[in-house]
């Protein structure tokens, strides 16, 4: 049986710093892709809360990312507090694990949010129109409402929120049977520095 060629990337740590963007930026523009919906962690009263978010962004040249979410959300009045937050996923086809840490900005009524409002799909809107807010107790499962397509593109916009992360520090790890490689960087006052680590 023969394996696979290994990867361009891997003992090439400038080639491991690109594919992580790339596959980031994957991420963001395909659904389908194992970096479209990492965990995200904040912190809260009580200590770390995770939850799955969708990234919409991933900009190499500027080292960040976004996503969106109600603010009227735990996640946002976490952030709010602590803008200190983590983000991880992991592609079961690709064997690799991305993990990002850095601070977060809670874009609600600036050009950011807006442009991000006006670029959202209508059947994304719906949900920033749910009533009542995320995380509220109900009686039964289904005691809430969405408003339809229309009325969400004027009822959901005072509830959005694009959360933008300015990485600054990440974390590589490709798994195979050959040998594992992981890599980190951590961006000092301009420039990422970085190196190979012990997976």
């Amino acid at each position: 049986m023969t394996r696979a060629p290994l990867p361009a990337f891997y003992d090439d740590l400038d080639a491991t710093f690109a594919e992580l963007w790339r596959l980031l930026a994957e991420g963001a523009a395909q659904g389908r892709s194992g970096f479209h919906l990492p965990v995200l962690a904040t912190l809260g009263a009580e200590g770390p809360r995770l939850r799955t978010v969708v990234l919409r962004a991933a900009d190499a040249e500027s080292g960040t990312l976004r996503f969106h979410c109600d603010r009227r959300s735990d996640k946002a009045a976490e952030i709010r507090v602590n803008p200190a937050c983590a983000l991880a996923a992991y592609d079961a086809e690709s064997k690799i694990q991305i993990r990002i840490e850095g601070r977060a900005t809670l874009h609600v009524d600036d050009a950011v949010a807006d442009a991000a409002w006006a670029g959202s799909r209508a059947m994304s809107r719906v949900c920033y129109g749910a009533d009542p807010a995320p995380g509220t107790i109900l009686p039964t499962g289904g005691a809430y409402t969405l408003p339809d397509e229309a009325t969400a593109a004027t009822l959901g916009r005072p509830h959005f929120a694009a959360v933008s992360v300015r990485a600054a520090h990440l974390d590589f790890l490709y798994l195979d049977r050959r040998g594992h490689r992981r890599a980190a960087w951590t961006r000092g006052s301009g420039d990422w520095a970085g190196g190979w680590i012990a997976p």
